[in-house]
């Protein structure tokens, strides 16, 4: 990581200690998960919906049934990290970003991604073992928190990836490995005939989902999307976030099916995580291989020129990429 490529440069502390700058940098890395630990235990309490307005710690501490010496020592490392503010009284309230992200029914709530990232903590504990002998962990999951959580985080990125894509002339198209529907709604919301393919106890929260966001005319096909037909007819197929928990055998063979699917002049779009040929950097690109290496048989972050070829490899045409802010979408036609 860049924090350990700096120049070596030695600061002296009081005139007694050495410290360089690389090591400055791995302390930083090493101890980064306290950090996270604080941030992930506040919301799983529910700490956050109760700091919409100044509390105390022993008010906190009722409220939540905590021990109050913890309760406060929680809350002064939340005020360090800046997510809550703390008055000389000693009550303490969210900030901006808690109140923004951290409290439910926000309209950009993130925090089922953060219990996401803490089950995704169970299994990164494992990782001793993972490498010693390749299996993954699955010490811990929650597919609601999982299902919402990739909610979270589609709700950000959904305008950008529509506007990236087009849909003019798209009359019908496909969310396959869907989720929680997001893509899905916002497409519908443009007149267009959207179908969500996922598992069922997926669909059953994708359903819900779509009743609450008010979007009408989706279509809800449960099954397995290796095994099981996925319908045909689609001037677009979108497959979001799908391919790095499966093998590259098992993504080619997703491909051919999507061009089974897709009318003569479809399109299928793949969105990944941007990670460059090295399989390096970014780094939190490489850190989420080692997520997927914790959590699945056979998955890792794969670089769109190896999406690329496979799409060429199925008979995809007019091939290219696309880059946005925090993802890369990598396009082909089933037509000339």
């Amino acid at each position: 990581m860049k924090l350990l490529q700096s120049r070596h440069r030695e600061l002296r502390l009081k005139g007694c200690m050495m410290i360089t700058d690389d090591l400055a940098g791995l302390r930083k890395l090493y101890l980064g998960f306290t950090s996270a630990r604080v941030i992930l235990t506040a919301n799983n309490l529910g700490l956050f919906e109760q700091l919409k307005r100044p509390l105390s710690g022993a008010a906190l501490a009722r409220r939540l049934g905590t021990d109050l010496r913890a309760t406060r020592i929680l809350l002064d490392a939340l005020t360090g990290l800046g997510l809550i503010s703390k008055s000389p009284k000693g009550t303490c309230r969210n900030g901006v970003a808690a109140n923004s992200f951290l409290v439910r029914g926000s309209r950009l709530y993130q925090g089922d991604i953060l219990r996401h990232a803490s089950t995704m903590w169970q299994n990164f504990s494992a990782l001793d073992e993972v490498v010693r002998t390749g299996r993954p962990a699955r010490c811990g999951f929650d597919h609601e928190s999982f299902i919402m959580g990739m909610h979270n985080l589609t709700v950000l990125r959904a305008e950008g990836l529509i506007k990236a894509v087009g849909v003019r002339g798209v009359k019908s198209m496909l969310d396959l490995g869907g989720g929680p529907g997001t893509n899905a709604i916002a497409i519908a919301k443009r007149g267009i005939r959207a179908s969500i393919f996922d598992l069922p106890e997926t669909i059953r929260i994708a359903r819900k989902v779509v009743r609450r966001e008010g979007a009408k005319g989706i279509r809800f096909m449960a099954g397995n999307f290796h095994t099981d037909s996925i319908g045909s007819g689609y001037d677009l197929v979108l497959l979001s976030q799908i391919f790095h928990a499966f093998s590259a055998e098992e993504n080619i063979r997703l491909l051919r099916k999507c061009h089974a699917a897709l009318n003569p002049r479809g399109r299928v779009v793949v969105q990944e995580f941007p990670i460059n040929d090295e399989l390096t950097q970014p780094p939190q690109s490489a850190l989420f291989s080692v997520n997927m290496l914790v959590g699945t048989e056979s998955g890792r972050c794969y670089s769109p020129a190896e999406i690329k070829r496979w799409l060429q490899e199925t008979g995809y045409k007019n091939i290219l990429a696309k880059d946005l802010p925090e993802t890369v979408l990598v396009i082909g036609g089933k037509g000339k």
